[in-house]
């Protein structure tokens, strides 16, 4: 699936085209989307494919299209503090958005079949915490990922908030979904080609919304044919915060509420990088192919041809004439992490420092 939107130049531009054609349409979700570059779960020599709105498959590790994404973020219509899984949890791209949004005091629990991609997964969430600027931005849910297939969870577990699949649910595993899923809950699964967000009203009662027609790959089943017991997959348990730990989330926000309230008292603007205009564009019909399960399948989808490119070169040179103009006097703040500053500021041992920042190095 996809090829719903035009291809972005980089992680900024692709949410750009993505608002525009209505995908993500809260600002909870476009923070969460701008804060993770999808580029970064790409293999080395891939990511020139990370801006198009396509599904991307290398191995075991897949990842949806962005429009799929989107819509799934908008449809689990997520809080701080809620318990959230992910079923087929893949590379973690998605967990990782999830948890920027739910917050520390939420849960975030993946399931994946295959052993390398959760490896994969893990490593993506330390590169992420130890190198981006995001995570000094944000409130996070750390993922938690374990290996099992999502079809042989202990019947024990526990419930929760949020749910969401990432592959093919066959309508006789409609029910073992939504016994996971708490009252007031939402799942969201693709179910007979349809996306469909499924809400938890009462104990034996449920609404259902199709969101837009998909194309998954099927969940793995597991051939019982040999007789053997299947591995029951057990789920991170749901642990109470140390007093440690609670200190670093406080002491974190406290100085990263005191940085904002003194930005806007300075009344100091952080000029965010203009984006060329968009080009004018025409559509035109053209044969792209995407991955379903293991195949490649032809289909069509609309492009874009540049229209009239004379025109559009001198409009853009008008524009940036015009961008030096409105600056005026206002203050340009240079980006930087702030929190990270005021974390180093403090009269504390470097050990205590170095667990406030969760041992970043930068």
């Amino acid at each position: 699936m996809g090829g719903a939107v035009s291809a972005g130049e980089d992680n900024d531009d692709l949410i750009d085209n993505l608002k525009e054609a209505q995908y993500i349409r809260t600002e909870k979700v476009e923070q969460a989307f701008r804060a993770i570059d999808r580029g970064d779960y790409y293999l080395d020599g891939y990511r020139d494919s990370a801006y198009k709105d396509l599904a991307w498959k290398h191995g075991n590790i897949h990842l949806s299209a962005p429009c799929i994404y989107s819509e799934v973020m908008e449809a689990l219509k997520l809080q701080p503090g809620l318990s959230f899984l992910n079923l087929g949890s893949g590379t973690g791209y998605l967990s990782t958005m999830v948890g920027l949004i739910i917050g520390p005091f939420g849960v975030n629990h993946g399931v994946e079949i295959h052993k390398d991609v959760v490896e994969y997964a893990r490593q993506k969430l330390e590169d992420f915490i130890k190198n981006s600027d995001s995570f000094d931005k944000f409130e996070f849910c750390e993922p938690a990922f374990v290996v099992g297939n999502c079809l042989e969870i202990s019947t024990d577990s526990h419930q929760y908030d949020r749910i969401y699949c990432g592959a093919g649910v066959q309508k006789d595993h409609e029910n073992y979904m939504k016994v996971l899923l708490k009252i007031g809950g939402i799942l969201v699964m693709p179910i007979e080609d349809q996306l469909t967000q499924i809400t938890r009203t009462g104990q034996c009662t449920w609404e259902r919304r199709d969101i837009l027609a998909v194309s998954f790959a099927p969940l793995v089943q597991q051939s019982r044919a040999d007789g053997k017991k299947q591995e029951t997959v057990q789920l991170p348990p749901v642990s109470v915060r140390s007093l440690q730990d609670l200190s670093r989330i406080y002491i974190r926000r406290t100085l990263r509420n005191l940085s904002n309230e003194n930005s806007q008292g300075k009344g100091a603007v952080q000029r965010v990088p203009q984006k060329r205009k968009r080009r004018r564009c025409r559509r035109r019909r053209i044969s792209t192919y995407v991955f379903v399960g293991n195949q490649l399948i032809p289909q069509m989808v609309e492009s874009e041809e540049e229209e009239h490119p004379e025109e559009e070169h001198k409009e853009v040179e008008e524009e940036e004439d015009q961008e030096e103009r409105d600056i005026g006097d206002i203050e340009i703040v240079k980006q930087e992490n702030v929190l990270r500053d005021q974390i180093l500021a403090l009269p504390l041992p470097e050990s205590l420092k170095a667990y406030l920042l969760f041992y970043r190095e930068k």
